[in-house]
């Protein structure tokens, strides 16, 4: 059984940075693809980020391009977003999620998801 823990979320400045963490545990192949997905209140959910655990390719919805950049440690099983230059229209719930074909379309396993509210 997979499962996925989220954290690093917060209140943070605009213009600030925090970097959230997602712990895997269970089995995954090196085929799989993780993603960070955000929903704000009165919003749909929308993909940040998918990350190829096989190569490392990454792709970033275009509101985030050049502040969100993502990175793995394979030690700990875990997959960073590393924001910066926050702005308010970045506070949502973050969610991170796991696809085991790495399309980073069939999303399988899913986090609980840790706020992040930019605020001054």
């Amino acid at each position: 059984q997979v499962r996925l823990v989220e954290s690093g979320g917060g209140l943070v400045q605009p213009g600030g940075s925090l970097r959230l963490s997602c712990t895997v545990s269970g089995f995954i192949y090196d085929d799989y693809a993780i993603g960070w997905f955000r929903q704000a209140p009165g919003k749909e959910r929308e993909g940040v980020s998918c990350f190829r655990l096989s190569n490392g390719r990454t792709a970033v919805v275009d509101s985030v391009k050049g502040r969100f950049t993502i990175s793995r440690d394979n030690v700990k099983n875990t997959v960073y977003l590393q924001m910066n230059s926050l702005k308010p229209e970045d506070t949502a719930n973050y969610y991170c999620a796991a696809d085991p074909g790495s399309s980073c379309f069939l999303w399988k396993y899913w986090g609980q998801g840790t706020q992040v509210t930019v605020s001054s």
